[in-house]
């Protein structure tokens, strides 16, 4: 079955950068898209980047445009997700998921705060 489990969250400064991984399982990674969505406390799940299955294209919402960076090593059946200069809007669980599924992990805690 399908299994992605998240990990790379913490605790950051605002302004700092942090790099989350996504390992995945039960599937033939490569021939998927893959996305990051997050949810903030108190609010619905929010997209936040898409990829290709190969890797060529990638998507971002207007809020990570520049911030975050999406990439993804097939060989390695590994999505990652590199965040950089954080604000504390940011701070949220974020989840990995194929392109045409809901989050089905446990996400990874990112909390940005001084």
């Amino acid at each position: 079955q399908v299994q992605l489990v998240e990990s790379g969250g913490g605790l950051v400064q605002p302004g700092g950068s942090l790099r989350l991984s996504c390992a995945a399982s039960g599937f033939t990674f490569s021939s998927y898209w893959m996305k990051w969505v997050r949810q903030a406390p108190g609010k619905g799940l929010e997209w936040i980047s898409s990829i290709t299955s190969g890797g060529a294209t990638t998507y971002y919402a207007d809020s990570v445009k520049g911030r975050f960076t999406i990439s993804r090593d097939n060989a390695k059946n590994t999505l990652y997700l590199q965040m950089n200069s954080l604000k504390s809007e940011d701070t949220a669980v974020y989840y990995c998921a194929r392109t045409e599924d809901a989050p089905r992990g446990q996400g990874t805690q990112v909390t940005v705060s001084s």
